[in-house]
C-alpha cells in the first residue's frame, strides 16, 4: 500500500495514527485489491451480445425484432421482452448490436455455437458472444504489450512425395498391427517410406488429393504428412467410424454410431470440422432413416456391400455442403462453408424426395421424386444459390430410380426400373447431355428382364458399363454417347458390345479411362477379364483367388487385387498387375488387411504441354526404359553381392572352427592317448586297387580262312 504524499513518519503511537488527519483519496490501494479481488458472479451466464446487426430506426424496430427472436429460437427459449436492443439518443437509430435473454444459460451457450458466422443478409454477418465474455475486454491493459517473438518454425511440404525422380507412386498397406507407407517398384521389393505398429485402431485412409493420411482411433481421428510423417491435426470425436474430405481437403466430416452430448443435451453423430484449425464448425444429430444402411444387391448377384456414406454431400468447389431428409416432408437443406449457416435460412422443400447428387463440375443439384397420385415421377436440375430449375423430365410407371453422373459432369445418366409384368421388371436409361442447349435427353431401352445390378462411367469418357442378371446368368454391356451432331442420325447413346460373363460382379475402370477390369470379388472366385475398349476386346484374364478388393493407381498403369484378412481367414496378400494383365508380383502377406493408392492432385501441366509430352512420348520412354534396366542390373548385382558375402561368411567360419580344431590339439592327444591326425607307417598302410571295365561299344565278325 502506497500513501501518497502523506508523511507518517513522525507518527511513533497507535494514539497519534488515530488522531492524525490525512487524504484518503491520495492512497493507493490497487495492489491490494489485487490481491484479495474476489470473482463475483454477474448473473447474466443466460445472456448473448449480438454484433453487426441492420441499423434502424424505431419504426422497424418490431419488424426486426420479430425475426431475430424466430431465428434464434433455434438455440432455446427466449425470455419475454428478452431482446434488448440500445439506441443513439441524438438519432434515434439502433448501434447495430443487441442484448438476447435466454431461459437457460445451456441455451445461450448453443446460440453462440449455432451463430457465430451466421450470414444475416448481403451486408450483415453476425458475431455472437456470451455478455459475461465481455468483461474480460474491460480488463485488457492499456498500453499495448508486445507478444514474445516466437521461432519460426518451416513446415515440412505435404507434396514432396511428388518429386521423387523415378516419378514413382505410393501406396498405404496394414497387416497385423503394422501401418506401413511403401513406394512402389512395380516388381522388385517396394521401399519403405515409413511404418510403424499400431499406427490406427481399425483402417488408414488418404485424403483426396494426397497430402494427408488418416488414421481411426477410439478418440478420434489424426491425420499425417510431409516427409517425416508428423502428426499434423487430431479431431476429437470418439468411436469415430466414418470419415469424408472435401474436395480441395479443407474440411471433413465425421461419424460415430455413438453420439456425443452438446452443451443443451443434444445427441448428435455427425461434425464437420476445419481442417487447418481443427476447429470443430458444426455437429448435426442423425434421424435413424438417414443413417447408413446397407443396400440389398439386386437379382441375386454376389457383390460388395454398399453403405449410404456420405450422409453430406460436397459440391465439386467445397463451397457448400448439402443433406436431404427424405420421405413425405421431404428436404434438401445446403449449408455455406465455413460459416456452416444454412443458405438462405431455409430449406428447399421436396415432397417424397428419394435421392439426390451434386454434379462433379457444377453448382447443380439432380434429385428424382417418384408417382404420388395424378403427378408423374420426376427428375429435377436445380442450380445453386439461385434455386432456379433448369431441367425437369418427367417419367411414369417407375419403380425405383439411380442417379449416377459422370466425373466430367457433361453427362447424367439416370436408370429407371419399371414394372413390365408382376415378375418382371425393365430398365431404361434416361442421359442427360449437361453441355448442350436445353439439355436433351437420350433414351435407351435396355434388355427386358435382365436385372442391373452395376453402372460404371468410363472416367471423363462418354462411355459406360452396365453389368446385369437373367435366369441365372450374368452379362456386361458397353454403350458410348455418341457426340453432337448436325445429323440426328449421328447422335443418341450407342451400344457398343453386350457379352455374357461369369463369376463377374464388379467392374472397375483404369482412373484414365479407355481400360478397365471386370472382377468377381467378395464372395465370387476371383476371375478377373482385362479389357480395352477402344478395341473391345479382352487383353488378358487371371485369377487371384478369394479376392476381395482392387485398387487402380493413380496413373492408371497398374492395378492391385488383395484378400484382406477382414473378409478372408486364408491367402492374404496381394497381387499386382500391369493394366494389360500382366502379373507382376504375388505377395502372400500374414494379417494382412488394406492396401490403398496415394491419390495425386491434378496436374498443373496444360493441355498444350501434355499434348507434346505425348507427342513425344517415344523419346521420354526411352529414359524410363534405361531407367528400368539400372533398376534391373542393380538388382541382379545386389544378389550377387549377396551371394558372395554368404561365401566369404561360410569361409570365416570354416576357418574359425579349423583353428579352434588346431588349438585343442594337445587336449586330444590326451584323451586319445595318441595323435589321431598324424599319418600312419607305410607298413601298416594297405593299398588296394580296383579295375572297372566298361564296354563301351561291341561288334561281331565271322572271320572265314580260306
Amino acid at each position: 500500500m502506497a500513501v501518497g504524499n502523506n508523511d507518517l513518519s513522525h507518527l511513533t503511537t497507535i494514539e497519534d495514527l488515530e488522531n492524525a488527519e490525512f487524504d484518503e483519496s491520495s492512497i493507493d490501494f490497487s495492489d491490494i485489491e489485487a490481491k484479495f479481488a474476489v470473482n463475483v458472479p454477474t448473473g447474466f451466464a443466460h445472456v448473448i451480445v449480438v454484433d453487426n446487426v441492420p441499423i434502424v430506426d424505431q419504426a422497424k424496430e418490431e419488424k426486426l425484432f420479430r425475426v431475430i427472436a424466430k431465428l434464434f429460437k433455434e438455440a432455446g427459449a427466449i425470455q419475454p421482452d428478452g431482446i434488448h436492443m440500445p439506441r443513439d439518443p441524438k438519432t434515434g437509430m439502433s448501434k447495430g448490436y443487441l442484448f438476447i435473454e435466454f431461459e437457460t444459460p445451456e441455451s445461450a451457450d448453443k446460440a453462440v455455437v449455432l451463430f457465430s458466422g451466421h450470414r444475416f443478409d448481403k451486408t450483415h454477418t453476425f458475431s455472437v458472444a456470451k455478455f459475461d465474455s465481455v468483461e474480460t475486454y474491460t480488463s485488457i491493459p492499456d498500453e499495448f504489450v508486445a507478444p514474445a517473438e516466437e521461432t519460426f518454425e518451416p513446415k515440412e511440404h505435404l507434396l514432396s512425395w511428388l518429386t521423387d525422380p523415378r516419378a514413382r507412386d505410393q501406396f498405404a498397406m496394414v497387416k497385423g498391427e503394422e501401418v506401413g507407407v511403401y513406394w512402389n517398384n512395380k516388381a522388385e521389393v517396394p521401399d519403405r517410406a515409413e511404418a510403424r505398429t499400431h499406427w490406427t485402431d481399425a483402417y488408414v485412409a488418404w485424403s483426396p488429393l494426397g497430402r494427408y493420411l488418416v488414421t481411426v482411433h477410439k478418440q478420434g481421428i489424426a491425420i499425417w504428412g510431409g516427409q517425416s510423417w508428423k502428426k499434423i491435426m487430431r479431431f476429437s470425436h470418439p468411436n469415430v467410424k466414418l470419415v469424408d474430405f472435401s474436395p480441395n481437403e479443407l474440411y471433413l466430416v465425421t461419424w460415430s454410431h455413438e453420439p456425443f452430448v452438446t452443451p443443451d443435451g443434444q445427441h448428435h453423430h455427425l461434425a464437420v470440422w476445419d481442417i487447418e484449425s481443427g476447429e470443430r464448425l458444426r455437429t448435426f444429430p442423425t434421424d435413424p432413416s438417414t443413417m447408413p444402411q446397407p443396400e440389398a444387391q439386386r437379382g441375386g448377384v454376389a457383390g460388395p456391400v454398399r453403405f449410404g456414406w456420405p450422409i453430406f454431400k460436397w459440391s465439386f468447389d467445397s463451397k457448400f455442403i448439402a443433406r436431404m431428409t427424405p420421405g413425405a416432408q421431404g428436404a434438401i437443406s445446403i449449408y455455406e462453408v465455413p460459416g456452416m449457416g444454412l443458405l438462405d435460412k431455409k430449406s428447399i422443400k421436396i415432397e417424397n424426395l428419394q435421392h439426390f447428387e451434386w454434379s462433379p463440375t457444377e453448382h447443380i443439384i439432380s434429385y428424382w421424386t417418384p408417382e404420388s397420385g395424378n403427378i408423374p415421377a420426376r427428375v429435377t436440375l436445380i442450380r445453386i444459390p439461385t434455386r432456379e430449375i433448369v431441367r425437369t423430365k418427367n417419367l411414369f410407371g417407375v419403380i425405383d430410380c439411380k442417379l449416377a453422373w459422370q466425373s466430367a459432369g457433361e453427362f447424367l445418366l439416370v436408370r429407371v426400373d419399371r414394372l413390365k409384368s408382376k415378375k418382371q421388371t425393365v430398365t431404361s436409361f434416361e442421359i442427360f447431355r449437361m453441355r448442350e442447349k436445353d439439355i436433351p435427353v437420350d433414351v435407351v431401352e435396355h434388355k427386358a428382364g435382365e436385372d442391373i445390378s452395376t453402372i460404371s462411367w468410363e472416367p471423363s469418357g462418354a462411355r459406360f458399363a452396365i453389368l446385369g442378371a437373367e435366369a441365372q446368368k450374368t452379362s456386361v454391356s458397353f454403350y458410348q454417347v455418341q457426340p453432337p451432331s448436325t445429323s440426328s442420325a449421328n447422335t443418341g447413346t450407342k451400344l457398343l458390345k453386350t457379352q455374357e460373363t461369369k463369376g463377374i460382379n464388379t467392374v472397375s475402370w483404369s482412373p484414365k479411362g479407355r481400360f478397365c477390369v471386370l472382377a468377381g470379388i467378395r464372395g465370387m472366385q476371383g476371375d478377373l477379364q482385362f479389357w480395352d475398349l477402344d478395341d473391345q476386346s479382352i487383353m488378358a484374364t487371371g485369377e487371384h483367388y478369394t479376392c476381395t478388393d482392387i485398387d487402380w493407381d493413380p496413373t492408371g498403369r497398374y492395378v492391385v487385387t488383395s484378400v484382406s484378412a477382414w473378409r478372408a481367414q486364408s491367402d492374404t496378400g496381394f497381387i499386382m498387375w500391369t493394366f494389360t494383365g500382366q502379373q507382376l508380383t504375388k505377395q502372400n502377406v500374414l494379417g494382412f488387411k488394406q492396401f490403398v493408392w496415394r491419390p495425386r492432385p491434378p496436374t498443373l501441366l496444360t493441355p498444350a504441354m501434355q499434348k507434346k509430352i505425348r507427342k513425344n512420348l517415344k523419346d521420354y520412354s526411352k529414359d524410363f526404359e534405361l531407367q528400368d534396366a539400372a533398376e534391373t542390373n542393380k538388382a541382379s548385382q545386389e544378389v550377387q553381392e549377396k551371394r558372395f558375402s554368404q561365401i566369404r561368411e561360410w569361409r570365416d567360419f570354416l576357418a574359425d572352427n579349423q583353428a579352434k580344431y588346431d588349438q585343442d590339439r594337445t587336449e586330444r592327444i590326451k584323451l586319445y592317448g595318441f595323435d589321431p591326425d598324424a599319418k600312419r607307417n607305410a607298413q601298416d598302410i594297405e593299398e588296394l586297387e580296383e579295375w572297372i571295365e566298361e564296354i563301351v561299344d561291341e561288334t561281331e565278325e565271322v572271320y572265314r580262312g580260306d
